[in-house]
């Protein structure tokens, strides 16, 4: 039997990055959600805040990411809004240093944008709607933690989670070409930053969460029935997930974390839950 008695006795930073107010608590760290004006962006916004970040609050819908903010500040949580197009790599760069100047010094950014498109099986499909799918799920996720990336070096520490999705570690009929390919890359994404930046103490999480009751849901061609819809996980239960993965002590790192609903609709048909509703 081999002996895996650990004989590294060399001290390691364990610093806890758990929940402000919890033994000596403390400061308010800085955390940048992008994608926090609906859906698991928002829930993730609301429960970091809880948690003790100052959080910077990202997305296209100004609307919507003020009434984030509102419900954080309402709460006596920190948050600033932050308007983001992550299509685009200069209002990135302005919004990082916005964020950054809000809510900073950042160590955690969370990647939650995502879009699909009505038209996923290949009859239907066209170029430009595979290249705004990519652009949105994958492109800008390098945008931002390019952004970011810099900061997190200095400080020797940064937690990155990119919301992928069931569909980006198992196939999945219903996601359609450009988002399974889209979220499919994020994984190798993910494993390059744990392989090239851990070594600066940057760590980077692929979550894949199995189907969630967002908006999302609606821009599928055949969107599931309510009897269904109702048995998925929730955004809330994601927002969960990512705030356990940043509590945890500096030196683990979670590389690949699926959660999905016990009453999982892939794995009692997949094939029934195609693009075309076949």
């Amino acid at each position: 039997m081999t002996d895996t008695t650990r004989t590294d006795t060399t001290p390691r930073d364990t610093t806890d990055l758990g929940r402000a107010g919890t033994g000596g608590a403390p400061a308010p760290r800085g955390a940048w959600v992008i994608g926090g004006g609906s859906g698991i962006g928002r829930a993730t916004a609301l429960r970091l805040a809880r948690d003790g970040y100052r959080v910077a609050v990202s997305g296209r819908r100004e609307a919507l990411l003020a009434e984030t903010v509102a419900e954080i500040t309402g709460a006596g949580g920190l948050a600033v809004p932050v308007p983001v197009d992550v299509t685009d790599e200069d209002s990135v760069s302005a919004a990082h240093r916005a964020a950054a100047d809000g809510a900073g010094p950042l160590e955690v950014l969370v990647c939650s944008a995502g879009t699909n498109v009505p038209n996923r099986w290949w009859a239907e499909l066209t170029g430009g709607d595979f290249d705004r799918v990519v652009d949105t799920n994958l492109n800008a996720v390098v945008r931002c933690v390019l952004a970011v990336l810099p900061g997190f070096r200095a400080a020797g520490f940064g937690q990155i989670v990119v919301v992928s999705s069931w569909a980006g570690r198992h196939y999945m009929s219903a996601a359609g070409a450009a988002y399974s390919a889209s979220k499919t890359a994020l994984g190798s994404l993910v494993e390059t930053l744990n392989d090239q930046e851990g070594r600066h103490g940057v760590r980077a999480t692929q979550l894949c969460p199995g189907e969630v009751d967002t908006p999302i849901l609606r821009t599928r061609p055949v969107p599931p029935p309510p009897e269904e819809i109702a048995r998925m996980l929730v955004p809330e239960d994601v927002a969960d997930v990512v705030a356990a993965v940043t509590a945890l002590p500096r030196h683990v790192c979670v590389n690949e974390l699926v959660v999905t609903p016990v009453w999982n609709r892939m794995y009692i048909d997949n094939s029934a839950y195609r693009p075309d509703g076949g």
